[in-house]
């Protein structure tokens, strides 16, 4: 994804540190020395620049998510087949999804389960995973037969040919829009600046697409 980025700024040294949002956002307010925060909800870069905490003029929308129901290729459950019902089939002790409390993709994979009406039959088997990542993890641990993730992952490289899914309905829950904010006390705001407005270019976004992300509504770029 940063390839072109790094190509134009081969002596930049950029370390990527990945987490939930809301736990990220806890760092930044605790002090971690950060530069650019990308965020699953827009909304908690907003916060930290109504609090001060980032320039509030570099704020913005890089791209919208999907989830998915995913299951690992050797599964007898066809997520294709089933769709949400996937999550609610005979053998299913475990479902796997991001913690609502601190993760965007974990409150959409509520919202969705709720609207589809399979949530309260599927709550006792939660599975809480810190992220997205984790909570795919999970499922290809074992430790969950089913998940709930982002739909970029499922399409990601290594992940791709490891698991089958089911694309959740968009209006089964509210848009996920992605962005990001350049933090007040960011110690390389030059850089920062450039790598967010790459991240808002046209050729960043059709590459975003191709890993699963819709562009973000033209008011919100």
């Amino acid at each position: 994804m940063l390839g072109g980025f790094r190509r134009a700024h081969p002596s930049a040294d950029i370390g990527v540190v990945y987490g939930s949002s809301g736990n990220t956002d806890a760092q930044i307010r605790g002090g971690a020395p950060f530069d650019l925060f990308l965020s699953a909800d827009v909304e908690y870069p907003r916060r930290l620049a109504r609090a001060g905490l980032a320039q509030p003029e570099s704020l913005f929308t890089y791209a919208v998510g999907r989830i998915v129901v995913w299951v690992p290729a050797g599964s007898p459950l066809d997520p294709a087949r089933l769709g949400m019902g996937a999550l609610d089939a005979p053998g299913v002790r475990h479902v796997a999804i991001a913690n609502p409390e601190h993760a965007p993709y974990g409150r959409a994979a509520v919202a969705a389960m709720k609207s589809m009406g399979v949530y309260g039959r599927v709550a006792p088997k939660l599975v809480l995973g810190e992220n997205v990542v984790q909570t795919l993890q999970f499922v290809e641990s074992g430790a969950a037969e089913v998940g709930i993730v982002a739909l970029s992952l499922a399409l990601a490289p290594p992940v791709r040919g490891r698991g089958r899914y089911w694309e959740v309905p968009l209006e089964a829950y509210p848009a996920i829009q992605q962005g990001g904010v350049i933090l007040a006390r960011a110690r390389h705001s030059r850089l920062a600046l450039d790598l967010r407005n790459y991240l808002a270019s046209p050729a960043a976004r059709d590459r975003l697409k191709q890993y699963g992300f819709f562009p973000p509504p033209p008011e919100t770029r």
